[in-house]
């Protein structure tokens, strides 16, 4: 895989964490990875934004942002109330396309879920991925709720005939409680993809030689890492 799009079931859930762990490992492996974000919202012009942040914690060595909105809500939305261009789907797969010249993997997050419009024509992340032809790794809470919105985003994803790679456990508490212990077991099949891995509660927080370290660990073999859900 050269190209994978990172999407979610909502909104701060972990996308940007989970998107430096993936980095994180195939940096480790001599893979050079890029990281598209293709709209980022709610931040400033000298802010630093996911893609940055994905970059400092991974050591991926390159980002790439198509649009910068400064009100925290979907693209489409923030850049008009900017009076901004909106960024489309064929302009986020031709700029990761193009990326993936130039690098062994480029990693596409998204904003908010997989639906989210990012122009008034109601273009998604799902459209860019169905253009590249890319697989899509879904980002998921662990918690209560959990189980309708990954079998939601599955059904979304198959409906388009898009690949969906896997799911990943965006934080995992530290104390987890019965339903985040129950989903673990319950969320491949709610998927009809593979769990994936689960990253802990906090990692952000890691600097970055820690989180590099620790990345492979709670990520599964399908994405280069040592992680077992037996293990939870």
């Amino acid at each position: 895989m050269t190209i994978i799009v990172v999407s979610g079931t909502g909104t701060e859930i972990g996308k940007t964490i989970v998107t430096a762990a993936v980095a994180a490992v195939a940096t480790a492996q001599g893979r050079s990875v890029a990281v598209l974000k293709p709209a980022q919202t709610g931040v400033g012009p000298a802010d630093r934004g996911d893609a940055d942040e994905v970059v400092r914690l991974s050591g991926a060595v390159a980002s790439a942002e198509l649009a910068r909105f400064p009100e925290p809500l979907a693209p489409a939305t923030a850049a008009r109330r900017a009076g901004m261009t909106p960024i489309g789907p064929r302009e986020v797969a031709e700029a990761a396309a193009k990326l993936a010249t130039e690098h062994d993997l480029v990693l596409v997050e998204g904003a908010g879920g997989l639906l989210v419009h990012f122009d008034d024509e109601g273009g998604t992340l799902a459209d860019a991925a169905r253009l590249l032809g890319a697989p899509v790794l879904v980002v998921v809470p662990a918690g209560l709720g959990t189980l309708n919105t990954t079998q939601l985003t599955a059904e979304a994803l198959a409906a388009r005939g898009i690949e969906q790679l896997g799911v990943v456990v965006g934080s995992w508490p530290a104390a987890p409680d019965l339903a985040s212990r129950c989903n673990l077991a319950e969320l491949p099949e709610m998927a009809g993809a593979p769990l994936l891995g689960a990253v802990p509660e906090g990692a952000g927080g890691l600097e970055p030689k820690e989180f590099q370290e620790r990345a492979r660990t709670w990520l599964a073999p399908a994405l280069g890492g040592s992680w077992d859900a037996g293990a939870l």
